[in-house]
């Protein structure tokens, strides 16, 4: 859908309204409701980070929605990162059944991943992503401007997720750094809606997607109970690292191909505030039992055979999981 388009889908809605967080919309919230012609947008500011990626807030959405008379014929567009996209995208899916939204990712993490696709949800209890629906956006816009007021963090964030695609589908995102990102970043999203169009609600090939995320979400959900969270990416970043650990060991997937990413691995976490150590690796491993791929109680891990040969479904012995994480961390560690 061009601007042009979308402009006029959004002066036939019924009702606009933009969904954002403290920190987006001081930079970029009235110059987006002036690029999509929708100054007199019901404007939805919400806290920002992870935590607030709760169905707390999501009532809060559904309150405003509520209060500002929107009906079916509503718009939500989400100017933000993942946890709005994810967030808002949820709100709207859920509401009177079903409103249409618009994504507007402003961090590359959002661009490449999380906007992309149709996964919604918040977190719960604690756990990653628990509540949430498979819900398409009317229309994903992504523009490199928003990324001129990312810190260095971020771009590392969403550096990982890059990354994931060089190894499950095209090696030539192994290339990706710090420096030339942007020139990747719509074939990353093109990678992600090939792979969505052809199992859009994750019961084949889509697990893919999945390569570094088992651990990595458990590694995410357990950092948000220390001093030190990590940012999604970082988790993943590290989820990677144990993916390859387990794939040279259980998947025969050449060695060198792991030891190729650990300073890559160490690039994606310069800027994170390290402090898990061994003796939180049983803590992390327990949030594996809540992880949305699990089959009667198994874990299932997407592994690598080699590089763009990714095997899904893989049982790995706990002992082996506990083995990984300590072997990653040792490396962190030194």
């Amino acid at each position: 859908m061009r601007l042009e388009e979308l402009q006029n889908t959004l002066a036939e809605a019924s009702k606009v309204f933009v969904l954002t967080d403290e920190n987006v919309a001081m930079f970029w919230l009235p110059e987006l409701k002036h690029w999509l012609g929708c100054e007199q947008a019901v404007e939805i500011i919400v806290k920002a980070g992870e935590k607030y990626k709760s169905m707390a807030t999501v009532q809060r959405v559904w309150r405003a929605l509520l209060k500002n008379k929107a009906d079916r014929h509503a718009v939500l567009v989400n100017l933000g990162g993942g946890m709005i996209t994810d967030l808002g995208g949820f709100a709207a899916s859920c509401y009177q059944r079903g409103i249409r939204f618009v994504n507007v990712p402003t961090t590359l993490l959002a661009m490449v991943d999380a906007a992309i696709g149709g996964k919604t949800g918040v977190d719960f209890c604690g756990c990653k992503n628990q509540i949430g629906v498979f819900a398409e956006p009317l229309e994903v816009m992504v523009s490199p401007i928003y990324l001129s007021t990312l810190p260095e963090r971020e771009i590392l964030s969403g550096l990982a997720e890059m990354i994931k695609y060089g190894f499950i589908a095209d090696e030539d995102m192994l290339e990706v750094n710090d420096r030339n990102y942007e020139q990747y970043i719509l074939r990353a999203g093109k990678i992600k809606r090939e792979i969505v169009e052809e199992d859009f609600k994750e019961e084949d090939s889509r697990k893919v997607l999945n390569f570094g995320h088992t651990l990595g979400h458990a590694i995410e959900s357990f950092s948000h109970t220390t001093e030190c969270p990590l940012t999604h990416g970082e988790a993943v970043a590290f989820g990677m690292g144990c993916a390859l650990w387990l794939s040279v060991n259980q998947c025969d997937l050449d060695e060198e191909v792991l030891v190729d990413y650990l300073p890559k691995m160490r690039m994606l976490l310069s800027e994170a505030e390290w402090c898990l150590t061994p003796a939180d690796v049983d803590a992390i491993v327990a949030y594996l039992d809540h992880d949305k791929k699990n089959v009667c109680g198994e874990h299932g891990f997407v592994l690598l055979k080699d590089v763009e040969k990714p095997v899904c479904d893989q049982i790995v012995p706990g002992a082996l999981v506990r083995q990984s994480l300590l072997e990653l961390m040792r490396y962190m560690n030194d």
